[in-house]
């Protein structure tokens, strides 16, 4: 056999492992036996993860974290029902493909916060009211949450925000100038101030 017959054998052989994977996916979906399915959107940055459960998006992770070790984390903390599905995460991907098409200034998709706690999810709850194209202060953010004079530990919060873009803690800069910190870095911070039409500090 050719080196180009097997090349092909070999492909044909990954797309029917792929099918099958995604059928397996499908049917765990319709019997309730998924959990936690993810799967990859397009974005200026790089694929970034997508994880959803029944509740709403769970996780969205820039590219930079192994996956395999952020799947194992996803499946230690929620559920060890995970699986890769295009038909779970298609809602999510579509919506992010039009917010980075310029389409979309809100998300519709509901949020799952069941990985944050506390003071955590109050900071998420009110970053999450942020209009698009506006920007907030992490002192504003820690009064809206209940703690007025935790703003360092509101920019904390913002830090480990399981759901960056959707929940928009890019939409959070220092009172007095500056742009602050950012989960994803300041460069893909400014990118989307930038997409939003909102001025970077």
């Amino acid at each position: 056999m050719r080196t180009s017959e097997l090349k092909q054998l070999g492909q044909d052989r990954a797309r029917r492992s792929k099918a099958l994977a995604a059928a397996f996916a499908d049917a765990a979906l319709e019997e309730g036996l998924l959990d936690v399915g993810y799967g990859f959107a397009d974005s200026p940055f790089g694929a970034l993860l997508v994880a959803v459960t029944r509740r709403g998006l769970v996780r969205l992770q820039y590219p930079g974290r192994d996956v395999d070790e952020e799947l194992a984390d996803l499946a230690a903390r929620l559920s060890p029902r995970v699986l890769e599905s295009a038909r779970a995460t298609g809602e999510v991907r579509r919506e992010l493909d039009e917010y980075f098409a310029g389409d979309r200034r809100t998300f519709d998709v509901p949020v799952d916060l069941s990985l944050t706690t506390g003071f955590t999810r109050a900071v998420l709850a009110a970053t999450a009211r942020i209009p698009f194209g506006s920007t907030s202060t992490y002192g504003a953010i820690a009064e809206a949450a209940g703690s007025p004079r935790a703003s360092r530990a509101a920019g904390n919060a913002l830090g480990s925000n399981p759901v960056p873009i959707v929940v928009p803690c890019h939409r959070v800069v220092h009172t007095g100038g500056g742009l602050g910190g950012y989960t994803g870095g300041l460069e893909r911070k400014v990118a989307l101030l930038r997409l939003e039409g909102a001025t970077p500090v």
